[in-house]
């Protein structure tokens, strides 16, 4: 560095004398600007390099003015309670999802749960039972649960869709529309300290992104200021148990955060 520092002072003085005896022939000129870092102030207009001397420096970047992120607050147009909320769900006709369920799918777990795992929507034994994840697929969360030292009970399951979609297909685009407000508010009334989104469709849903999968987990996000950690929906991991790795660390990083976030100081890895 300092090698070429010199080298380059010395072409500066040495042009620096040209320029003065074309000054002093009457041409010439050398225009000045701020020094930095220790180099020298004065730029000077040598030849292929005129453009560049005589461009002016582009003004600092005005800071990025983000959007600020909605406060978490329960919304003023819904329950401020659960069971009444629970209650509105239940006899909800905003799509047409509601002519073809048995019953409205709310949630299972504790009310003022630390961690909430928020599903894509109820299956067919949801649909029956009226409680989320009680399938094959709510056998393994209860594992997924127990692995991280945590109970059923003592975490808060719901899903972005209460109703079940015929053939449990993927919730549609304006079925996630009108359900979204009752899932804001489940959220907003629970206060968790940490969201886990369980498969794509209720990533892409908190998120309000058309993302991947492969390209959102393993990363950590905030929903409303409350960390949110996506990884692969229990369904998924019975389809493709080699998903089972992934999904592993990415529940030891819900652990940890969540542990982080509490002050939790259970046992170690089961």
């Amino acid at each position: 560095m300092e090698e070429a520092r010199g080298e380059l002072l010395g072409i500066v003085r040495e042009a620096r004398v040209l320029m003065d005896r074309e000054r002093a022939r009457g041409r010439g000129h050398i225009p000045v600007a701020g020094a930095a870092d220790g180099w020298p102030a004065e730029t000077l207009a040598l030849p292929g390099f005129e453009a560049f001397a005589s461009t002016a420096a582009p003004a600092p970047a005005a800071p990025v003015s983000l959007p600020a992120p909605i406060p978490l607050g329960p919304r003023e147009d819904l329950p401020q309670l659960l069971p009444e909320l629970q209650a509105l769900v239940s006899s909800c006709r905003l799509c047409s999802l509601c002519s073809t369920r048995t019953q409205t799918v709310f949630a299972d777990g504790s009310p003022t749960a630390r961690l909430m795992f928020v599903g894509e929507a109820p299956g067919r034994d949801e649909d029956a039972q009226g409680l989320p994840f009680v399938g094959r697929a709510g056998q393994l969360l209860n594992k997924m649960i127990a692995a991280i030292d945590l109970k059923r009970e003592e975490v808060y399951i719901c899903n972005v869709l209460k109703c079940r979609p015929p053939d449990n297909r993927v919730p549609a685009p304006d079925e996630v529309g009108r359900c979204r407000p009752y899932l804001e508010q489940q959220i907003a009334l629970v206060k968790p300290a940490l969201v886990c989104a369980l498969g794509l469709s209720a990533t892409q849903a908190l998120l309000e992104t058309k993302a991947s999968m492969a390209s959102l987990r393993g990363k950590t996000f905030t929903y409303r200021g409350i960390p949110l950690i996506p990884t692969y929906h229990p369904a998924a991991l019975l389809r493709n148990p080699g998903l089972k790795r992934e999904a592993w660390i990415d529940l030891q990083r819900v652990r940890d955060m969540l542990r982080e976030k509490t002050g939790a100081t259970q046992g170690g890895d089961p």
